[in-house]
């Protein structure tokens, strides 16, 4: 038997923060108890539970650290789970995107292999933190209903994602400031672009409603939860509760948000528009959503730094750091369905963090998964 006690902490728990100590027994919580003990002593840090994360990019960017570059998979993998540990996630959903379009740069299939090769390395024991698989289900592709038949319901496939990034549509409702992203990122001309959205327009309307209806199919074969992406208008939300979706990541507008609300689906926003104080492409600022009470869960979206960071810029709005850190971490377990973790409690898993403020900053100190530190 295996035990360890960490002592002189505040305890983050549920509704209140606690000055004492945390007994972790075999990679779970024993128990709980206020004032000190003889353990490892922790410095008056906090101690929170381990951070979950659904919905990040951040595998893709050690994919393909620069245009046209690729790196061996394995060692990206490892470079990306070692980064999350060392920013205080325990529990990561890794997005992989399902449907590809062949004639469009960097669109080809690549889910399939690669979350193959994530198990083997998961299996080997070679990752420090809990890996999941979230499938972003591209409605406007052409291979979509193949690529979705390759996975299983061993798979870990535990959340799929509605996306549907057709210029016109949601987060790219603005053709003029499509054009301008697209056009950039691309190199295209204003005819270029012209086609390429003709294209995928086309495209849409063509393999649009098969594509959906296998989404949400695979879903509920796989047991996944399901999400919505970028939900704009109040008509969007319906569509989303009307399909089942719990979950809405990022809705572009306060009125989206709102439906949610009306609907009972949690609001997940990113870390970084927390973070920078507003969205990098001009959609509502989550500080906004947040003093609304339109903020269930934080995504470090593409910097994993950003969700302790946020947890933190929220707990100063809010004025309530128990709330604040549920965002990251007992909010994302649930709606996730992961009821064995998110919160300090004895008989859950002993994923936590230690950390402490500075000037408002939350300056991480270590990370333990399953009782284990890993960073």
């Amino acid at each position: 038997m295996s035990e360890t006690v960490l002592t002189n902490a505040r305890l983050i728990l549920p509704d209140h923060v606690q000055d004492g100590h945390i007994v972790i027994r075999d990679g779970m919580i024993a128990a709980i108890g206020s004032g000190p003990a003889r353990g490892d002593d922790m410095q008056g840090d906090f101690i929170a539970p381990g951070l979950v994360e659904l919905h990040t990019d951040n595998l893709e960017q050690h994919l393909h650290p620069r245009p046209h570059v690729e790196w061996p998979h394995a060692p990206a993998i490892l470079a990306h789970d070692a980064e999350l540990a060392a920013t205080g996630i325990t529990t990561v959903f890794d997005a992989l995107r399902v449907g590809s379009i062949p004639w469009r740069a960097n669109y080809t299939s690549y889910a399939r292999p690669l979350s193959r090769e994530i198990a083997a390395i998961r299996q080997a024991g070679l990752l420090r933190i809990s890996h999941h698989l979230h499938l972003r289900a591209e409605i406007c592709s052409e291979t979509l209903v193949e690529e979705l038949a390759e996975f299983a319901p061993d798979d870990r496939v535990r959340l799929v994602s509605l996306m549907d990034h057709t210029p016109g549509q949601r987060q790219f409702r603005d053709l003029g400031l499509t054009r301008k992203f697209v056009s950039a990122r691309a190199g295209m001309t204003e005819a270029g672009f012209d086609i390429y959205r003709q294209r995928l327009v086309t495209l849409r309307a063509d393999k649009g409603p098969a594509n959906e209806a296998a989404a949400l199919d695979f879903a509920r074969r796989v047991g996944a939860v399901l999400a919505s992406h970028d939900d704009t208008t109040s008509a969007h939300v319906a569509q989303s509760a009307a399909h089942g979706v719990a979950l809405a990541e990022f809705p572009t507008t306060a009125e989206a948000a709102q439906s949610c609300r009306d609907h009972g689906i949690a609001i997940i926003m990113g870390a970084p528009n927390l973070v920078r104080g507003g969205s990098h492409s001009g959609n509502v600022d989550a500080r906004e959503l947040a003093g609304a009470g339109l903020l269930d869960i934080v995504s470090s979206d593409y910097i994993p730094a950003a969700l302790l960071a946020a947890a933190a810029r929220l707990a100063r709005l809010w004025d309530d750091l128990p709330r604040a850190m549920a965002t990251v971490t007992a909010n994302p377990a649930r709606a996730a369905g992961l009821d064995d973790r998110g919160r300090l409690a004895p008989g859950l898993r002993a994923d936590l963090i230690r950390f402490r403020l500075h000037e408002g900053m939350a300056v991480l100190r270590e990370t333990h998964v399953a009782g284990k530190r890993v960073a």
